[in-house]
């Protein structure tokens, strides 16, 4: 069973984006490069930054989902991120979710320090990490999305995406079920950026507590820097922050309980405000 301290349901759970890749959209290229060992000194040094920062939860990646991204090999996967994992697993006591669709990766990096895994397929990419995740007794974040990232922005269709997304997740959560993780051990994300329009992603953030109160469970969202907000601002991935600070305050105002975000000190002011505004909004008239 994961320990409340996960998400709990008094705060907004802050995650913070360590990407170990070479080709993620804003920050690729940091910790490794193309098929060279990682920098896990510095990848590490990175997760303690985020946490003196406010981050409650580090989220590793080896593996950039990014629109047209093609898979990664499980195995460079860990060459990736089982360093870093160990690194910070030693040196920090907060919660660390490994990025991966792979039970493979699942496997090795839950056995060595990761309390959770994020899934952005929500359990619909790999048939056996569902089991991997509840053997080991850790959590999962189930995120939304169509297809595969490569491909997932080539034929966007919804008639109705708050209700579509929520019933696709619905399912996710029962898959987890079903292999044995209880509900208490999951985080629905609606999968921001993942297969969906500029508007669909407006709508989903806009309305995310109705989400959350759909599946019975706390929502994750993550517009950090993603191009839905480039559309808006017209910036570049680099300089979207400002906008991800607004994004989290009005998720959040409307119902989310985490945000996954590479600026942590920034969208953790933007939270503390929008926190602040959700507890006096007045139920009445």
């Amino acid at each position: 069973m994961t320990e409340p301290w996960i998400f709990p349901p008094e705060r907004v759970t802050i995650v913070g984006v360590l990407n170990v890749t070479p080709d993620s959209f804003s920050d690729g290229g940091r910790f490794v490069r193309a098929d060279a060992p990682p920098a896990v000194e510095a990848a590490v040094a990175e997760g303690l930054r985020l946490v003196a920062a406010g981050a409650h939860v580090l989220d590793v990646g080896g593996e950039s989902t990014r629109p047209g991204a093609r898979p990664v090999p499980p195995a460079q996967q860990l060459a990736r991120t089982l360093p870093v994992v160990e690194g910070l697993a030693k040196s920090l006591s907060v919660p660390i979710a490994i990025d991966t669709r792979s039970a493979e990766v699942a496997a090795a990096v839950l056995g060595a320090g990761a309390a959770l895994v994020n899934d952005v397929s929500g359990f619909r990419h790999d048939a056996a990490l569902p089991g991997v995740v509840a053997r080991a007794g850790g959590a999962a974040i189930l995120g939304h999305l169509r297809g595969i990232p490569e491909r997932m922005q080539e034929s966007i269709a919804f008639d109705d995406v708050l209700r579509e997304v929520g019933c696709e997740l619905a399912e996710s959560i029962r898959r987890a079920e079903q292999a044995g993780i209880g509900r208490d051990r999951l985080v629905v994300d609606p999968g921001i950026g993942f297969g969906k329009s500029t508007r669909q992603n407006l709508e989903l953030l806009a309305n995310v507590g109705s989400l959350g109160r759909m599946l019975g469970l706390p929502v994750l969202v993550g517009p950090s820097r993603k191009g839905f907000l480039g559309e808006l601002t017209g910036d570049p991935p680099r300089g979207r922050d400002t906008a991800t600070h607004a994004a989290c305050a009005v998720a959040v105002f409307a119902g989310a309980n985490a945000v996954r975000v590479h600026d942590v000190a920034g969208v953790r002011r933007a939270v503390q405000v929008a926190e602040a505004l959700r507890a006096s909004r007045s139920t009445g008239l």
